[in-house]
């Protein structure tokens, strides 16, 4: 268990022009209930047992796929196991194993139709306030 990870087997991250106006449209609309506010890029959802993750659009739609602003989180056991794996079976990996402050060992990894997928394997409950995160709920 990590406080920095929002709960659920599959984590959806999407990506807005406007991070805050999002969460809250999710928020008023869908039900969901902000989490964890990380600076103004990114919010933590949650929603009866699942979570999303809101993130700033990083580049202007007509410049390219919103697949490749989108993405999906997988919690798993073994990253470096799971990234051998991929890298084996001849997956296009984005980032290696890395270990974050937020508590996670993270790769990310783009599937054959251009999606792109963090697995992420907890290494540490880490209290978000220590790396700069916000709990909201």
């Amino acid at each position: 268990m990590n406080r920095s990870l929002p709960p659920g087997p599959v984590i959806p991250t999407l990506a807005y022009r406007n991070v805050q106006e999002a969460a809250s449209w999710l928020c008023d609309v869908f039900g969901f209930t902000k989490r964890l506010c990380i600076g103004d890029h990114r919010i933590q959802l949650i929603v009866g047992g699942g979570s999303v993750v809101v993130t700033q659009l990083q580049l202007d739609m007509a410049e390219r796929s919103m697949a490749a602003d989108h993405s999906i989180m997988v919690p798993i056991v073994d990253v470096y196991a799971h990234h051998e794996h991929s890298v084996k079976k001849g997956a296009r990996i984005i980032a290696h194993p890395t270990d974050h402050p937020y508590g996670e060992r993270q790769y990310s990894v783009e599937d054959i139709g251009g999606h792109r997928w963090t697995f992420t394997q907890t290494i540490a409950d880490v209290d978000p306030k220590e790396w700069g995160g916000e709990m909201v709920g």
